[in-house]
């Protein structure tokens, strides 16, 4: 059973079958030892949880498991996974555990992993070890150890509202009205710690208690859960909206005419702020973005990073290349000065400084990046989608300088000729890990040429999914 809870970033299933408390506690205890192993012994490994029910006893088994491996514990309670990510280096941990299951339904739990400086585990980095040490645990059957590491309990909140608000360059020159829309979720306290209080800034929040009855689904990736911060914007006349999943490391704006901002144009405006701020340092972003963020990026002098998709993997090209900046099309968003790691907070600070210091509004400065015609991720149900991508390479790549392969099939046709169509366009397909799904992302110099890449595309990549 224990193989089903984990994932290819994280450990997620629902509670309290097939993920309970006998498993919080295998995976707190392997966690332990991998860490051990990496740094010679003991340390402390932080622990954090979000507000879902089952967050309490679930951390606390996962507690006792890194104890009972000797490790310390330092419990930092109810809080944003990010504040997890500044912790660890905060406090000089070896590593950390959030208890979430970020965006799913409330009845899901889960553990986000890490190691020293907050560096992710995932599958191919680690979690495929921590697996397997649980597996041991579950096939063995032994009684569990008593705790020997040590607990202490730590309240990190005004440190890290520090930290963030030194995003929030310059202050706030004139009055910022912002709307948030909490989730109901980790995103209420966030609020409450870090950004009321703020000069010059007034929040209208709504969504802003913790329940067990969510006003929607925490996942601002879908549309219609970005309809109350549209709403709110239009309603309020705000000059700003922001919308946080449950785990409150994800945030997607809105714009001051209630238009929401595409991630990667999000990318490519802020691009030139941490160019300013790192002079020459490359920035990463999703290879499923507009070609406006290469472009936008190129033309700053520095130099553009593409990732796999997942913050492992750009957490990952964002260290390796140390770049100043990252930006994912799920509303993820990456920090040098984090850890290299996500931040939802970060990303709202650094957009309130930006507008605070100019008399443009958010329409404006966004416009120039969505320039061109995009199809948005669309998602096809497909029995055999390895012989579907090999077919595609075969029928649109018209050679291999046109094929890419740094994830799924990406073939691009920007400035070059086609094999089934003229160019101007380019389009990625990945093959979901656990389901038999294709996700494809196109894009286009005008409408016209998409609606004809997209006529001759989609029926190749089986049935239209719907609720992906």
């Amino acid at each position: 059973m224990i193989e089903k809870i984990f994932k290819a970033y994280d450990v997620r299933a629902l509670y309290p079958d097939p993920l309970n408390e006998d498993d919080a506690w295998k995976v707190g205890y392997a966690t332990a030892e991998l860490l051990k192993q990496e740094n010679d012994g003991p340390g402390k490994v932080v622990v954090s949880r979000d507000h879902r029910p089952a967050a309490p006893s679930m951390a606390g088994a996962l507690i006792s498991g890194i104890r009972a491996a000797g490790m310390d514990v330092v419990d930092i309670g109810k809080c944003d996974t990010s504040v997890q990510y500044f912790a660890i280096p905060h406090l000089g941990a070896v590593g950390g555990v959030q208890c979430t299951a970020s965006h799913n339904p409330i009845d899901y739990i889960g553990f986000k992993i890490s190691r020293a400086e907050a560096k992710p585990i995932g599958m191919g980095s680690g979690l495929e070890a921590i697996r397997d040490m649980a597996q041991q645990l579950e096939d063995g059957g032994d009684a569990c150890p008593e705790p020997r590491g040590g607990l202490e309990s730590h309240d990190i909140w005004d440190a890290y509202a520090e930290h963030i608000k030194g995003f929030l360059q310059p202050k706030l020159a004139k009055p910022i009205k912002l709307f948030v829309d909490c989730s109901n979720g980790m995103g209420t306290t966030l609020l409450e710690k870090v950004f009321n209080g703020i000069e010059n800034l007034q929040v209208i929040a709504v969504n802003d208690t913790y329940t067990d009855q969510w006003a929607h689904e925490p996942n601002p990736l879908v549309a219609e859960n970005m309809v109350p911060t549209q709403q709110g914007v239009r309603e309020h006349g705000c000059d700003l909206g922001a919308c946080f999943d449950g785990d409150a490391d994800r945030c997607m704006l809105v714009d001051d005419q209630g238009e929401l901002c595409g991630c990667d144009h999000l990318t490519a405006l802020l691009a030139e702020t941490f160019v300013k701020m790192h002079p020459g340092g490359p920035i990463v972003y999703d290879l499923r973005s507009s070609k406006a963020v290469e472009e936008t990026i190129t033309a700053l002098g520095v130099k553009p990073v593409r990732s796999k998709v997942g913050h492992v993997n750009i957490k990952q090209a964002l260290r390796d290349s140390d770049g100043s900046f990252g930006g994912e099309l799920s509303g993820h968003f990456y920090f040098k000065d984090n850890s290299f790691a996500d931040s939802g907070a970060i990303l709202l600070a650094v957009a309130l400084g930006m507008l605070g210091s100019t008399d443009a509004k958010l329409s404006a400065l966004i416009a120039p990046f969505r320039k061109y015609p995009q199809s948005g991720e669309q998602n096809f149900t497909c029995d055999d989608k390895d012989a579907v991508l090999e077919s595609l390479k075969q029928d649109f790549g018209g050679g291999a300088d046109l094929v890419d392969e740094l994830d799924g099939v990406t073939i691009d046709c920007w400035s070059g000729q086609g094999a089934a169509l003229p160019g101007g366009w380019w389009f990625n397909v990945r093959a979901s890990n656990t389901e038999p799904l294709l996700r494809l992302n196109a894009e286009a110099k005008d409408a016209a040429t998409l609606q004809a890449l997209l006529a001759e595309l989609t029926p190749r990549l089986g049935t239209p999914a719907v609720g992906h």
